[in-house]
């Protein structure tokens, strides 16, 4: 995916999710995030988008922390969110394509672009954060695009489970294949994770025999693996699967 379509999607998952959490109310309970209510996915996700929009603004060129959340609740706190997605939408559109900042995950494209990893990595982080909400309102969720849905399955698997910190890993190697099934282009759409004690090693593509596979539509799979709807389809192996739901979550 371009960059400009990255940024098409993260201006339509923020205003869906806003529009969902206005419906629900700020003190509704988000079934897919225990513990959460409404005006905890207000409050952390619009942070991130005041957080991702200082680095591309003000070129800052190492990390920092998330600033602190804003004293509002109901209908103020959905237009303070509404107003930080506004001004991040607005910070990637105006800023130049060669802009250099901190990033920390490898970009999706060659030569590496700060613009694309922080248009990609929002629009990703809106989109499941936008299933958070809609799981609050109740309803049926709105539709994700199978091409969009294999994008960010490929950042969760060769970006943040490539990180050290990734807690998916096994005393002995074994290898799990992940497979989207109705992806337009199918060879781009599997990837073979190699677990082991160290961070997961992962590359596109059906490389040899796998112990497990956990396998079905691109959306849904995506879902599955950011721990937000259970896994399609899971064979092989299924101490993986149960690895995966107990140890994936990204903190």
């Amino acid at each position: 995916m371009k960059t400009a379509e990255f940024l098409d999607a993260l201006d339509r998952e923020g205003r869906l999710l806003a529009a969902a959490a206005d419906e629900a109310g700020t003190d509704a309970e988000v079934p897919t995030c225990p513990g959460w209510r409404v005006r905890d996915l207000l409050e952390h996700t619009g942070l991130v988008h005041e957080w991702a929009a200082a680095f591309v603004a003000d070129a800052i060129a190492s990390p920092r922390p998330l600033g602190d959340p804003p004293k509002l609740d109901g209908a103020e706190l959905v237009a303070w969110y509404r107003d930080a997605h506004r001004r991040l939408v607005r910070t990637l559109a105006d800023a130049p394509a060669d802009v250099e900042c901190w990033t920390f995950l490898p970009t999706p494209q060659s030569p590496p672009s700060a613009l694309a990893f922080w248009t990609r990595r929002q629009a990703h982080e809106t989109a499941v954060h936008r299933v958070d909400a809609e799981s609050a309102r109740g309803g049926d969720p709105t539709a994700i695009g199978a091409g969009f849905a294999v994008d960010g399955i490929d950042e969760l698997l060769r970006g943040f489970h490539a990180l050290p910190r990734s807690r998916v890993r096994t005393p002995e190697p074994r290898v799990l294949r992940v497979r989207a099934t109705d992806a337009a282009e199918a060879d781009e759409a599997v990837w073979t994770v190699r677990l082991s004690d160290g961070p997961p090693v992962t590359d596109r593509g059906a490389r040899g025999t796998a112990d497990a596979e956990l396998s079905g539509p691109a959306d849904q799979l995506y879902l599955a693996l950011w721990n937000r709807a259970p896994m399609p389809e899971a064979a092989g192996d299924a101490s993986l699967a149960a690895l995966w739901r107990e140890t994936s979550a990204i903190g």
